[in-house]
């Protein structure tokens, strides 16, 4: 028995039309099903943003890029701020320096470490800048040494930067968010600044186990390019057992990347110092720039390759790929950490921002800029005391996004936590980096983003605003 096919013209027919194709009987048209497309409502608020990039820059305070720009807590006595203009003291001349307007591209700064920083709070005073550059000149610029920054004989870390300078940057803080309140996470060098970067602690682990880390501001444990040029035989790879936010972000299933430029680091193993040797840096190779390989949950969860070449993050810009969370950290050369020049930095992080910007995913992206620590420049604003390791000094903080407020100074006390705390109200339901509730307790001292001292991001933002256009 041969079975005969309607034609297409006479299936889309009523029931009530006989004899379709010429036939005496009547076709029965199954009824089509009705079919229900369930559509997300479109995001509200914070989760307007699908991506968060941080990028991390190297050495400036706040004073040194943003002392003098109209609005923000600048400079006292400088470009109309109030205040008396402060004049800290030479000890190799024994007169004292006053911030002057620096036009040099490639800075000398200053020692960085822990005890550096205190002594250029010295209990408030914010004094000691002067003295602690002077201290660990000898053997840089006093000889001829191509790893040393030049300040043309001068104390450059009263040195600062005007829009001239720096116009990019002054650009983006007139068109988006500049925040003049944002303090370094700890009051230390770089090692420490990108751990807590990543997991909102430093700490130094005998062991695998979390339990076993104990707090340690200053020397968390050194890469071994560090140990070798330390002179140590027997190198130790160092064990980061303390529990980072790419933990939550896989267990709940919030895609991720670490951007690694391949190159060189040029901060020194004694970040007391000036100068030191390059070491060598990239996807591969672990280093102060790049700590999160040697963090146990990435290896525990399989995470490893999310830790990936610049090149990498410029493909997904391009694609419209980016991960909801994306890392950046520079090398030496674009750095602008002395004696990197600063006009390469910008130019540098001009381009990655422009890689955003023309991305399809601009409108769902939040930029965070920020640099990782003062690097010896001076800053007049004393670091509020959270706990036993911070804040550190303040630094430039940049908020660029469609959704930024125009022209707007974020006054708020703020530090890389308020990043953390940002991915993980946006992402994660706000769970934190809580050893209570997150499932892989460490003893660290407390919970950074539940500071009551730290503000929240989201007041940078007017999420009712339609999409701003992106500035190329």
């Amino acid at each position: 028995m041969r079975r005969h096919l309607l034609p297409l013209a006479c299936a889309g027919l009523a029931l009530a039309l006989a004899g379709c194709g010429g036939g005496a009987k009547k076709a029965l048209v199954p009824p089509r099903p009705v079919i229900t497309h369930l559509v997300a409502p479109p995001p509200e608020g914070i989760h307007k943003i699908q991506h968060v990039v941080v990028i991390m820059q190297e050495n400036r305070s706040f004073d040194s890029y943003f002392g003098t720009y109209p609005g923000a807590d600048g400079i006292p006595g400088v470009a109309g701020n109030p205040g008396q203009v402060p004049c800290l003291p030479d000890p190799r001349t024994g007169r004292c320096v006053a911030p002057y307007h620096d036009r040099q591209d490639r800075n000398l700064g200053g020692p960085h470490s822990q005890d550096n920083a205190r002594a250029d709070i010295d209990g408030g005073r914010m004094d000691g800048f002067v003295v602690q550059q002077s201290k660990a000149r000898t053997g840089c610029e006093q000889v001829f040494n191509p790893a040393c920054g030049r300040s043309s004989g001068a104390a450059d870390v009263m040195g600062y930067h005007t829009g001239a300078d720096i116009p990019n940057y002054w650009t983006y803080a007139r068109d988006f968010v500049l925040q003049d309140h944002m303090f370094q996470s700890d009051a230390s060098w770089s090692l420490p600044a990108h751990l807590y970067m990543v997991s909102g602690w430093s700490a130094r682990c005998s062991t695998g186990d979390p339990m076993s880390c104990v707090n340690e501001d200053q020397n968390p444990g050194l890469p071994p390019d560090f140990q070798r040029s330390l002179g140590v035989r027997s190198l130790a790879t160092p064990q980061y057992a303390w529990t980072d936010l790419t933990y939550l972000l896989y267990r709940y299933g919030v895609s991720w990347g670490y951007y690694v430029f391949n190159g060189s680091q040029p901060d020194c193993v004694d970040s007391a110092a000036l100068s030191c040797a390059p070491v060598s840096q990239g996807a591969k190779t672990p280093g102060i720039w790049n700590p999160l390989p040697y963090f146990e949950d990435v290896h525990q969860d399989g995470q490893l390759g999310n830790v990936r070449s610049l090149s990498d993050f410029f493909t997904a810009a391009r694609t419209g790929t980016l991960p909801a969370v994306s890392w950046i950290d520079p090398n030496g050369v674009v750095s602008e950490h002395p004696p990197a020049l600063i006009s390469v930095g910008e130019t540098y992080v001009t381009r990655l921002i422009n890689a955003i910007m023309r991305s399809p995913e601009w409108d769902s992206t939040a930029i965070f800029l920020a640099w990782d620590d003062w690097g010896g420049f001076y800053d007049h604003v004393a670091p509020p005391t959270v706990d036993v390791n911070g804040y550190g000094l303040r630094v430039p903080g940049l908020v660029i996004s469609p959704y930024a407020r125009a022209g707007y100074i974020d006054h708020q006390t703020l530090s890389f936590d308020a990043y953390l705390k940002f991915i993980e109200d946006d992402f994660l339901g706000g769970r934190r980096l809580d050893p209570r509730t997150d499932g892989r307790p460490d003893p660290r001292p407390d919970v950074r983003e539940n500071a009551p001292a730290l503000g929240d991001l989201t007041a940078d933002f007017d999420f009712s605003q339609p999409p701003r256009p992106p500035v190329i």
